[in-house]
């Protein structure tokens, strides 16, 4: 692997016998698997420090516990949002512990999200296992979410780093976005007519924000200047929307044994995802089908979800997923260019970032 990577200068792993290169997949593997061995016992001592109800609601959702509170090595995430933290710190000159606070809070708030989204979507599954509120109700993954959101800010507020000031105040602000993006997207869901760009919009804040402040962070904790770190902040959202792309394609035709979720899960809550505004907004007989379908308010029976599924692709839904996924990829590249000229150096953000857009699960 590339000497950009973030963890130790030992690379004998780091190639296969033969002498290659690993391909993106074993390097993005590896960099997520390294930011997961730095960032874990961030993580596992501010979740320790809860008190005992929301430390076994939060254990058990992170994975790292079986409701009874007993240890598990369940599924507890890629840990993608860490990973770029590390990575733009380490693109950009500073030793990757170095940022490990930040690479905490950052995955802290994402999980906080992921527990109050799955209430609000009354999402059964997650991971591969029930979610947290399906467990152990609505008001005690709720608290979870909230105790987690604090820990995040105080890992932040306690650290001596210089930037952890900045770090703070960057990452509330990013919380503000992401709850402007939940808003939308729950508003969405009544509402008959969605725009494609409201429907960005939403998207930009709602998944692009989060991965954009990671990036940011990464950036401010490696001590760029202030056109750099937003710059970071533009690669990271640009992502962030290839990501959301790529996730709204698996909430449509992802494979459950996979995923973990039913198999159309998004077509079956009626989800405005992008690709179903896009397949919404081209005047098709196809599109027509899908919109008598999203109208209907009876629940979706697994024949009427494959019919949706296949509406969706038959007015061009999935093809302009595919293609603005690509769009984004293109401009997150520029973004990062003018952060990092040295491309080079940002190898292991290139490698999250492909990851993103090709993600199948």
């Amino acid at each position: 692997m590339h000497a950009s990577t973030l963890d130790a200068p030992d690379h004998d792993h780091d190639h296969d016998g033969g002498g290659r290169e690993p391909d993106p997949d074993q390097r993005a593997t590896a960099l997520l698997e390294q930011a997961r061995h730095l960032v874990e016992p961030a993580l596992r001592a501010a979740v320790t420090t809860l008190p005992t109800a929301m430390h076994r609601v939060a254990a058990y959702h992170l994975g790292w516990q079986h409701p009874d509170g007993t240890p598990a090595r369940a599924d507890g995430g890629k840990a993608l949002r860490p990973a770029l933290v590390l990575a733009a710190a380490r693109a950009l000159g500073a030793p990757p512990a170095a940022a490990v606070p930040a690479a905490a809070a950052v995955e802290l708030i994402h999980n906080f999200t992921l527990l109050h989204d799955d209430v609000m979507d009354r999402d059964a599954t997650r991971r591969h296992r029930p979610t947290a509120w399906s467990v152990f109700g609505t008001a005690d993954a709720i608290l979870a979410g909230d105790a987690l959101h604090a820990l995040a800010l105080r890992l932040l507020a306690q650290d001596t780093h210089p930037a952890a000031t900045a770090a703070t105040a960057r990452l509330a602000a990013c919380v503000i976005e992401l709850c402007e993006g939940q808003h939308e997207d729950c508003a969405f869901e009544t509402r008959r007519q969605v725009t494609l760009a409201e429907c960005l919009a939403m998207a930009q804040a709602k998944t692009g924000a989060l991965l954009g402040a990671a990036c940011a962070l990464g950036a401010l904790y490696a001590g760029a200047a202030p056109e750099t770190v937003e710059a970071m902040n533009a690669f990271g959202r640009a992502v962030g929307l290839a990501f959301q792309l790529a996730d709204d394609l698996i909430g449509i035709w992802g494979d459950p044994a996979v995923t973990g979720k039913p198999a159309g899960s998004d077509l079956a809550a009626r989800k405005k995802s992008l690709p179903v505004v896009a397949a919404l907004a081209s005047a098709t007989p196809a599109a027509a089908q899908l919109a008598a379908l999203y109208r209907d308010p009876a629940p979706m029976t697994a024949q009427q979800v494959r019919a949706a599924a296949d509406a969706v692709d038959r007015a061009g839904g999935r093809a302009w997923a595919h293609l603005a996924a690509a769009d984004h990829m293109s401009a997150a590249i520029d973004h990062l260019t003018r952060a990092a000229p040295d491309l080079d150096g940002a190898e292991d953000l290139l490698t999250l970032a492909e990851l993103a857009t090709r993600r199948d699960r």
